[in-house]
């Protein structure tokens, strides 16, 4: 491994407090869902700056998306199709949804199936893409195995296509990019411990930008990586653009 790639994973250390990730559905056409366990670990790099302290971060046990919320599961709750690639299928990610978009749909999840759905924290995210393990990507060290990434393979793919990571999460790494609760900051200065959303702007009490993770198949491998971070303004649509959901459990 090059020195690159050292600087670029942080170590990693779980207090496993349950069996490995448990998959289950609340509703036919519903999100298929992964119950994690709780457990510590160090999010972040040592570089670039943005994803930079390093950090210890400590969570409560939560329930991920197995794969980016698809077309055919956003058509079941919000009755229409915003994706630029409807001929891709229902089983490709939605995409050309912006963060308030992603919102409703989580909103009115969560009033169909009566459980508490919402978008993953960040240290949520990055809790789940990296599964207990380190590597560059989610799931493995080689890109093409885990991920859809760059314009060669010419769009979205069908969730759930490549190398699933250790926890039996699909796509963390490319597909399109997912949004997350939080609001975008320079960096990890001042992060929460405790895999809470960060939200506004300590400086101003705004929150202009959203933080995105894990590329898409739009944007080179470099942007894929496990600990990589993007924001956006939320109101922007873009056709690499998706999300994922988590459910609190009780």
């Amino acid at each position: 491994m090059n020195l690159l790639a050292r600087l670029l994973l942080p170590s990693v250390t779980l207090l496993l407090t349950g069996a490995q990730a448990a998959s289950f559905k609340d509703c036919a056409d519903c999100p298929e869902m992964e119950a994690l366990p709780a457990g510590e670990f160090q999010m972040g790099a040592q570089m670039p700056p943005n994803v930079a302290p390093i950090h210890a971060v400590t969570l409560r046990a939560f329930a991920i998306g197995k794969y980016e919320v698809t077309q055919g599961e956003w058509k079941a709750v919000m009755g229409s199709n915003p994706s630029k690639s409807t001929t891709c299928g229902d089983a490709c990610p939605v995409e050309n949804v912006n963060w308030h978009e992603a919102r409703e749909f989580v909103k009115r999840l969560s009033s169909r199936t009566g459980s508490a759905y919402r978008l993953p924290t960040e240290a949520e995210w990055e809790y789940a893409c990296r599964a207990g393990e380190q590597h560059d990507f989610c799931g493995g060290s080689a890109p093409n195995s885990v991920a859809w990434v760059g314009d060669q393979y010419g769009g979205i793919h069908p969730v759930g296509q490549k190398q699933p990571n250790a926890w039996g999460l699909y796509d963390m790494s490319g597909n399109v990019w997912e949004w997350t609760q939080d609001c975008s900051h320079a960096d990890y200065k001042g992060a929460p411990a405790d895999g809470s959303a960060w939200e506004a702007q300590a400086t101003t009490g705004e929150c202009n930008s959203r933080i995105l993770r894990g590329g898409s198949w739009l944007s080179g491998p470099q942007y894929s990586r496990a600990t990589l971070r993007f924001g956006f303004t939320p109101k922007f649509h873009a056709g690499d653009f998706g999300f994922r959901v988590v459910r609190d459990l009780k």
